[in-house]
C-alpha cells in the first residue's frame, strides 16, 4: 500500500483512502477535506475515553458500596452475637445469687443440699428456656448419633443394645447434639 509513494507501511495514505471531495475530485494533500475525518475520530477517542474513566469510576463506587455492606453486615452479625449471648448470660445470673447464698448460709448439711438441689433445679429450667434438652438414654436402644458408648456389659436383665445406664448426660440444642450421653450399653447373647 505505502510502497512507491515515499510513505511507510505504517503509514496511512490519505490520498487514496479518502473519499473524493464533493463533485467527484479527490482531496489534494493539505487541503481541509482530511481535517474532518481526522477530528471525527479525534473526537470518537475522548468519547471513548470520558466513557472508560465514567465506567471505572462507577466500579470503584459499587467496589467501595460491597466493601461497606459487607463491613456492616459483619458488625451486624457480631452485635446480634453479643446480644444473644447476653440474653443467655442473663439466664445464669439468678443461678449464681443462689451458689453465693448457698455457700454463705449457716446450717446442717439438709439445709445445704436442699439449696442445691434448688440450684440444680434453677439451672435445668434456664437451659430449657434457651432450648437445651437433656437425651434422655436410661433404657433407650443404643442410638450411636446421641450415645457414646463406654463400656458394653454383659446381661440378662436388659434386652441387647440398649442402655443400661447414664455416664454423663447428653445434651440437644434445638435439633442440634451439643454432648452425646457417655453410657453403657448392654450385651445379651439371647438377643
Amino acid at each position: 500500500m505505502g510502497k512507491g509513494n515515499g510513505k511507510t507501511d505504517g503509514e496511512l495514505d490519505l490520498e487514496h483512502e479518502l473519499p473524493a471531495a464533493e463533485g467527484g475530485e479527490e482531496a489534494a494533500p493539505g487541503s481541509t477535506a482530511a481535517k474532518p475525518v481526522e477530528t471525527s475520530a479525534v473526537s470518537e477517542v475522548e468519547k471513548l475515553k470520558a466513557e472508560r474513566d465514567a465506567l471505572l469510576d462507577r466500579l470503584a463506587r459499587l467496589q467501595a458500596e460491597f466493601d461497606n455492606a459487607r463491613k456492616r453486615a459483619l458488625r451486624e452479625q457480631h452485635d446480634f452475637r453479643e446480644f444473644a449471648a447476653a440474653d443467655v448470660i442473663k439466664n445464669f445470673l439468678p443461678i449464681l445469687d443462689s451458689f453465693e447464698r448457698a455457700l454463705k448460709a449457716e446450717g446442717d448439711s439438709s439445709d445445704f443440699r436442699n439449696g442445691i438441689e434448688l440450684i440444680y433445679r434453677q439451672f435445668q429450667d434456664a437451659l430449657q428456656k434457651i432450648g437445651v434438652q437433656r437425651i434422655l438414654s436410661a433404657g433407650q436402644p443404643f442410638d450411636p448419633r446421641i450415645h457414646e458408648a463406654v463400656e458394653m456389659v454383659d446381661t440378662t436383665e436388659v434386652p441387647d443394645h440398649y442402655v443400661l445406664d447414664e455416664l454423663q448426660h447428653g445434651y440437644k440444642y434445638k435439633d442440634r447434639l451439643l454432648r452425646p450421653a457417655m453410657v453403657r450399653v448392654a450385651r445379651n447373647s439371647r438377643g
